[in-house]
Formats: structure tokens, C-alpha cells, sequence
């Protein structure tokens, strides 16, 4: 019982630093285009400068 006292809020420390991290990112611009990093790799040009 004694370690429940000290693992909730532990538990739910770490579960608000989450939602901030991941509130900031948010706000931050971190998902706002998410196609370009994937058209980039189709769009690669793979052929050896000579």
C-alpha cells in the first residue's frame, strides 16, 4: 500500500508532462504538414553526379 502512495503521483506527474509535451507540439506547428516529409522521399533523385 505504501508504494501506491508513491507511484500515483509519480504516474500521473509523468502523464501531465505527456500532455504538455504534447500540447506544445501542437501549438507549436509540429504537425501542421505532415505530406511534405513523405513527398520528399519520392522525390529524391538517386542517380550519381559524374
Amino acid at each position: 500500500m505504501d508504494a501506491l502512495f508513491l507511484l500515483l503521483p509519480i504516474s500521473l506527474l509523468f502523464v501531465a508532462g505527456i500532455g504538455v509535451a504534447f500540447w506544445w507540439a501542437i501549438f507549436s506547428g509540429q504537425f501542421d504538414d505532415t505530406q511534405d516529409a513523405a513527398r520528399s522521399i519520392l522525390q529524391d533523385d538517386d542517380r550519381p553526379h559524374t
